[in-house]
């Protein structure tokens, strides 16, 4: 079994970890993080609407950090160039690189060793079969991310994945779930799954990139409330 590291989502605390992602601004970064979830995603995918240019990442990452300390950036690339990996280090402000693209896992073995920080990989799931071929990576990451498969999207669609598909789906490491949660939806996802975390992204958005912060106090509520069974 993998042990959890400083980045995964094994934290004391009740429920499971909450992560926003899709931040663009550092005063909505900190008002997020104020809030109480435990991380936030940046996007360097340049094909993303919710797409931070390399200057104005560090800035958000400070802003969370100024409001929750604990708070844990995650900046999220897919398929970087040996060429980027100098924006990738830890020395831009964000304590996890999550990889959403075609990443094989040799090519995640690699990035772990040569970014020296903690490595999460987001998988698009189309089917069951995905989830075995998950696993494969487990030797090389720190957390899997689970995703909806939409063609020609990497992420931030609002699709679900097929909620019977992951009964009973216990990997050796951490794993988040994402797509089309909401605060509505999360309690009746917890009451089914248990995910280590949850990624939210378009489900507490106004538009890409622009949060409602409603939304987000909502969801972490219904989380804590699934918490404690209520």
């Amino acid at each position: 079994m993998v042990e959890a590291t400083a980045a995964s989502p094994r934290l004391p605390g009740p429920g499971p970890r909450l992560k926003v992602c899709g931040l663009r601004e550092p005063g909505q970064a900190r008002a997020v993080a104020a809030l109480g979830v435990d991380a936030l995603g940046v996007i360097a995918v340049a094909s993303s609407p919710r797409y931070v240019p390399p200057p104005e990442r560090p800035p958000l990452f400070a802003a969370m950090a100024g409001a929750a300390p604990a708070c844990l950036g995650v900046v999220v690339v897919a398929d970087p160039l040996d060429a980027e990996l100098d924006l990738l280090r830890g020395e831009h402000g964000h304590g996890v690189v999550q990889l959403h693209g075609r990443e094989s896992v040799e090519r995640c073995r690699e990035l772990r060793q040569r970014l020296g920080l903690p490595l999460w990989k987001a998988l698009r799931v189309r089917s069951p079969d995905d989830l075995d071929a998950a696993l494969a990576y487990a030797p090389v990451v720190d957390a899997l991310l689970l995703d909806a498969w939409v063609e020609d999207q990497l992420g931030g669609t609002g699709h679900r994945i097929p909620i019977e598909w992951l009964d009973g789906f216990r990997p050796p490491l951490p794993w988040w779930l994402a797509g089309g949660i909401t605060p509505e939806r999360l309690g009746a996802v917890l009451a089914r799954l248990q995910p280590d975390g949850v990624d939210v992204s378009s489900g507490v958005e106004d538009a890409p990139g622009r949060k409602n912060l409603d939304r987000v106090a909502a969801l972490v509520a219904a989380r804590d409330r699934a918490a404690l069974g209520t």
